[in-house]
C-alpha cells in the first residue's frame, strides 16, 4: 500500500470513528432524556427541558464538528477547494 492510500485509510478510519460517536453520543442523549422526561411528568413539573437543552446545544455543536467540520467532510472540502483557488488565481499574478 503506498503512501496516499495509507493516508485515505487513516482518514477514512478517524471519520468512521468520529461518526460513529456521534451515534453513540445521540443514542444516550435520546436514552436519558426520555427517562428525565418520564420522571419529570410523573412528578408534575416540567424541569427535564433545561438539561434536554443543555446537552442538545453540546450534541448540536458535536454534530457539526463530526458531519460538517472534518476533513474530507464535504462543507470542509468545499472550504479548502475554495481557498485553494483563491491562492491559485492570487500566485497567477
Amino acid at each position: 500500500m503506498n503512501r496516499q492510500d495509507q493516508n485515505l485509510e487513516q482518514l477514512a478510519v478517524r471519520r468512521a470513528r468520529a461518526k460513529a460517536g456521534w451515534w453513540m453520543h445521540a443514542s444516550i442523549f435520546l436514552i436519558v432524556n426520555a427517562g428525565m422526561a418520564t420522571l419529570s411528568l410523573a412528578s408534575g413539573r416540567h424541569w427535564a427541558i433545561y438539561p434536554f437543552l443543555g446537552w442538545g446545544v453540546g450534541l448540536a455543536v458535536h454534530a457539526a464538528a463530526v458531519w460538517l467540520l472534518a476533513p474530507g467532510g464535504g462543507f470542509m472540502e468545499r472550504l479548502v477547494a475554495r481557498e485553494r483557488a483563491k491562492l491559485q488565481a492570487r500566485d497567477m499574478w
